[in-house]
């Protein structure tokens, strides 16, 4: 390698449980939108966290950026399907994980699906699909939304590498629209519409943070 030439670029990795999710952001990919490495974890966070060691363990992957992403249920009244949520802090029984260019991140998104509402806060973690009162129990804690990944995924990638973390879910449960409702097709359409058209954002996001600072 030339003396004077910059470092390889760190690659993004973007880590989702579901196929369903990873179909989305895989045909993200397509006519040309950038492609990067995608994760597929499994679900809940036991599958995560395994998933991440193997796939951190890589050549190549050592100061790679990690984004988990995905569907997620909302805590806040007055969320619906096919919003986003921007964690800026992801949590579990651990402790919480501070993400990285939060703000660059809403912005690339804002543009990417204009008119759709993008919400910061905590994202916390559980091991189980939330129901009924525990929304609540978890809103009370200042989180914003759950799901059963990111939290894992953060805090497995986050270990003493430095390197950037973010997650970026999409409602697709919500306090006045619980999966248990009729409208959940219509939810979980909107919501795959949605993680389709913003992979295109986590690169924005990828490139921003590499750009020097003045």
């Amino acid at each position: 390698m030339n003396a004077g030439a910059p470092p390889p670029r760190p690659p993004l990795l973007i880590a989702c449980a579901l196929r369903i999710e990873q179909a989305a952001l895989r045909s993200a990919g397509r006519g040309g939108a950038p492609d990067g490495a995608l994760l597929r974890t499994g679900m809940g966070p036991r599958a995560a966290e395994r998933a991440l060691t193997r796939a951190l363990g890589r050549p190549g992957m050592e100061r790679a950026a990690v984004l988990a992403t995905g569907f997620c249920a909302g805590l806040v009244p007055g969320m619906h399907p096919g919003d986003l949520v921007v964690a800026e802090e992801t949590r579990d029984p651990r402790g919480a994980v501070a993400c990285t260019g939060t703000a660059l991140l809403a912005e690339a998104l804002a543009r990417a699906v204009p008119g759709r509402t993008v919400h910061l806060g905590a994202l916390t973690g559980s091991d189980h699909v939330v129901r009924g009162p525990e929304r609540a129990q978890l809103r009370a804690t200042g989180a914003i939304a759950v799901d059963m990944e990111s939290a894992a995924t953060l805090w497995t990638a986050h270990g003493g590498a430095g390197r950037p973390l973010a997650a970026v879910r999409v409602i697709v449960d919500a306090p006045e629209h619980e999966l248990v409702r009729i409208g959940t097709v219509r939810g979980g359409i909107s919501a795959f519409r949605v993680l389709r058209a913003v992979r295109p954002a986590f690169h924005d996001w990828h490139r921003s943070l590499l750009l020097p600072r003045r």
